[in-house]
């Protein structure tokens, strides 16, 4: 599957998935698109339980000095504890978790530094099960 960027010369296509399971059970997944010349990513996130659409149209843009991420929370369980976040290399970051509230925590090399959340790369995980249960792989 493939869609046209408006502007003619490129074209965006369907590069995989990324399911998130808790327990091996799927409470979630990321769809990951990505430009044929470009080679940058697009990101939707589809949590179970939750048909509301989007509020922006067409592919989400990032900012070149953030990377797609997955936040999971060590507190939740099920498909409120992950959110697709816009990650900054390094510093404090603040997203939205899955009750609309506003999370600050600290961020180095692209990785969530913090008690209560932790986190990986959509870039390092396409085409694969990501088991969150058991928290971040050492």
């Amino acid at each position: 599957m493939t869609t046209s960027d408006p502007t003619g010369g490129d074209k965006v296509v369907y590069f995989g998935v990324i399911n998130i399971n808790e327990n091996s059970r799927t409470i979630g997944s990321v769809d990951v698109w990505r430009s044929l010349l470009t080679k940058e990513m697009f990101c939707e996130e589809k949590r179970l339980g939750i048909e509301e659409i989007v509020d922006y149209i067409g592919m989400p843009k990032i900012d070149k000095d953030k990377k797609w991420a997955v936040a999971i929370s060590k507190n939740r369980k099920g498909h409120l504890r992950w959110r697709l976040v816009k990650l900054v290399k390094e510093g404090k970051f603040t997203f939205t978790d899955a009750d609309d509230k506003a999370v600050e925590v600290n961020s180095k090399d692209f990785k969530i530094i913090d008690p209560e959340w932790w986190s990986f790369l959509v870039e390092e995980n396409v085409n694969r099960n990501m088991e969150v249960a058991d928290g971040p792989k050492k």
